[in-house]
């Protein structure tokens, strides 16, 4: 199975991405954890032009290149191999990312995320979850990291807000692949939430 995780800066996502892999593993699954931009080597190399700098350092369609290119190169290094050998991949973002961030959040260019996906991309999660989050507490929790890659908090509250509503929106789009997750609780709650919901597509 190829499973993603999705939701605005500071959600928690990241958490709940490594806490599902450990609860796969203990389960005796041959699970992969991996993240975008990145998880592949040139992958990781375009991460660095994505989530550092100044916040206008690209324009949206820039943006839009940079991050298929980057995950052409995940799929094509890590998530298809994988999927091929039998393993489960539990990737923190994928292409849903680009669809709410630059398809909507930073510009009207949904149409572009879109074709670009169906030509170099063409693949989708089996299961995605979005935790969602009030954007004032992922913001305090995004920046209170310091973590370098604060390109996108950078951008600010209003922002974060867009992109709230962008992850709502495709959970109302996609209900059938796109499981939305409270994650304004306890990480243990909403990882209990998490593999409950994926025990039911299991079944």
């Amino acid at each position: 199975m190829f499973l993603t995780f999705e939701g605005i800066d500071g959600s928690g996502k990241s958490t709940q991405a490594r806490l599902l892999a450990e609860t796969l593993r203990a389960e005796g699954r041959d699970v992969v954890l991996t993240r975008e931009p990145g998880g592949s080597p040139g992958a990781e190399e375009i991460r660095k032009l994505l989530v550092s700098g100044d916040p206008d350092r690209w324009s949206p369609e820039t943006e839009i290149l940079l991050f298929t290119a980057a995950r052409r190169d995940h799929l094509e290094k890590t998530i298809l191999p994988a999927l091929a050998a039998g393993r489960i991949v539990v990737s923190d973002r994928f292409a849903d990312s680009t669809r709410v961030y630059q398809g909507a959040a930073l510009a009207d260019l949904r149409g572009l995320v879109d074709r670009l996906h169906a030509e170099v991309i063409g693949r989708e999660p089996d299961l995605t979850f979005v935790i969602d989050m009030p954007p004032d507490k992922a913001l305090a929790r995004g920046l209170a990291r310091r973590s370098g890659e604060d390109r996108f908090e950078d951008m600010g509250g209003a922002f974060q807000e867009r992109l709230r509503a962008g992850f709502r929106a495709l959970a109302a789009e996609a209900p059938g692949r796109v499981r939305l997750i409270d994650g304004d609780r306890a990480a243990d709650a909403v990882a209990e939430d998490i593999r409950a919901a994926l025990a039911a597509v299991l079944a």
